[in-house]
């Protein structure tokens, strides 16, 4: 695991520019982040809806977090975190919603064959000229069977 030290920057001056800049990062830093809004008990599973109106549902069974709930705490559950995680005051519980979710292999294995097919149809700079390249010669060589 990364550690990352915390700096102390009470030195600096907060400016207009400075404090433009921070809203800039926060935005950026929302939009290509996990942004829960709300989170709901329907037996058996966690209801967790998202910025986008998607959603997932969790079963509770599958995470130790929640062994010691009664069907009436679940009403306490709370979005936190700038919509990262789920937070309990009374129980003084705070997890992670990517952890949560990472905990389930099929929606994993699901992730991952979203993201390799993504991946897949993103051309780099190199390859696109290549292409075209091969275009500009008739394309690709039509294949020849060996003569036996």
């Amino acid at each position: 695991m990364k550690t990352v030290k915390a700096g102390l920057h009470a030195d600096r001056p907060v400016t207009e520019k400075r404090l433009d800049e921070a809203v800039d990062r926060g935005g950026v830093r929302r939009r290509s982040s996990l942004q829960a809004v709300s989170v709901a008990f329907q037996k058996p599973c966690l209801v967790i809806h998202f910025e986008d109106d998607s959603g997932v549902l969790l079963p509770v069974n599958l995470y130790r977090e929640f062994d010691d709930f009664e069907p009436e705490d679940f009403t306490g559950l709370n979005i936190g975190f700038a919509g990262t995680a789920l937070c309990h005051d009374g129980k003084d519980l705070q997890v992670s919603i990517a952890g949560m979710i990472s905990a389930s292999q099929p929606l994993m294995a699901m992730a991952a064959s979203v993201i390799a097919s993504r991946n897949g149809r993103q051309s780099s700079t190199a390859k696109a000229e290549a292409a075209r390249a091969n275009g500009r010669k008739g394309g690709r060589p039509r294949k020849v069977d060996p003569v036996p």
